[in-house]
């Protein structure tokens, strides 16, 4: 288990490489909704009248007060509360709704299409108990925001802890209930700086439990032989993986491929892929409406009680008790 010393240089490491990353056309609108709200998006219909030329988007949702739910392809429905932030690093088409179930119509359908000469306001519901949101849209060329390589999940909530990502948080819902003009029409900064710092921190705290953080985890989608296998345990964390598959996967010998993981991950393909499984199996626990057995299916364990035994091992806990306790949090915060 790594100490206080190892957590706070995997941690440096991370701000320092997330801060290194370069985030263009950002923008902000508001929606606001009361329960009886259902809408389905594809994000990337928007993306060449935000960023022209753009062939993908980072998505962004603030939860500024009341709560929701989203999911994409897969169905699966993560819940978020105020404070949140419901991200979706490839602009995969999403739904998201309410408490109460209603038909679900197109987004395209409720704001004036783009381009927009003041901040649009999106509004739709019943009006039950109401749910305010700020999202915003970025673009950006980092192999992490690569949907062929798929390093992120396709949708996933941050619960924030207090500090910094919290106050940007804040900051950004001020600035969008106090200002007119679109952040990529507005001369200010701070107007296109904001959704950046907010993405910046939100993914720190994200990744902040990913495998080898601080050991090249980000550079490491860069690599030519790493790059490929780790697109497919990421894009397959289900699949029963061996050295001897990725490796012929990826056209490379498996001492070749075992050989890259320990020189730059510091640990071998098995290791990371347990690591990674771990890190989705904490998401889907924390904000997803499945059951162990669901999420340990989802994650590669032939039975709950395989899984529950290696999560136990990793975490220290069993998937219940951690559960358990992010719902405490959760209700605290």
């Amino acid at each position: 288990m790594p100490d206080a010393s190892d957590r706070a240089r995997s941690a440096d490491v991370l701000t320092s490489t997330l801060e290194q990353l370069r985030l263009q056309g950002a923008i902000f609108f508001r929606a606001e909704f009361t329960d009886g709200f259902a809408f389905e998006s594809a994000p990337l219909a928007f993306a060449d009248a935000l960023t022209p030329r753009a062939d993908r988007l980072i998505l962004f949702h603030i939860v500024a007060s009341g709560s929701c739910w989203v999911s994409v392809d897969d169905g699966v429905r993560h819940s978020a509360a105020r404070g949140d932030v419901i991200v979706l690093p490839y602009g995969d088409r999403y739904a998201l709704g309410g408490e109460t179930p209603v038909e679900t119509v197109s987004v395209l359908s409720l704001p004036e299409p783009p381009p927009w000469e003041v901040i649009p306001i999106v509004r739709q519901g019943g009006g039950g108990e109401r749910t305010d949101m700020v999202c915003g849209y970025l673009h950006s060329a980092h192999p992490l925001f690569d949907p062929a390589m798929r390093a992120l999940p396709p949708v996933f909530v941050v619960r924030l802890p207090p500090g910094s990502a919290t106050g940007w948080v804040q900051a950004s819902i001020s600035y969008a209930l106090e200002q007119t003009a679109p952040s990529n029409l507005s001369s200010s900064p701070l107007s296109t700086r904001l959704p950046e710092l907010v993405l910046i921190e939100v993914l720190r705290v994200h990744l902040s439990s990913a495998p080898s953080t601080a050991r090249g985890w980000l550079p490491a989608l860069k690599d030519p032989v790493l790059a490929p296998a780790l697109s497919l345990m990421h894009g397959a964390p289900g699949h029963r993986w061996s050295v001897a598959e990725l490796a012929n996967r990826t056209a490379v010998s498996r001492s070749v491929l075992d050989d890259r993981f320990r020189q730059v991950l510091r640990q071998s393909p098995i290791r990371y892929l347990t690591e990674w499984r771990m890190h989705l199996a904490q998401e889907l626990l924390t904000t997803a409406d499945l059951t162990v057995y669901d999420i340990a299916r989802r994650v590669g364990y032939v039975s709950e009680e395989a899984f529950s035994r290696a999560f136990k091992r990793e975490r220290g806990q069993s998937p219940s008790h951690w559960r358990a306790g992010r719902a405490v949090v959760g209700q605290v915060t």
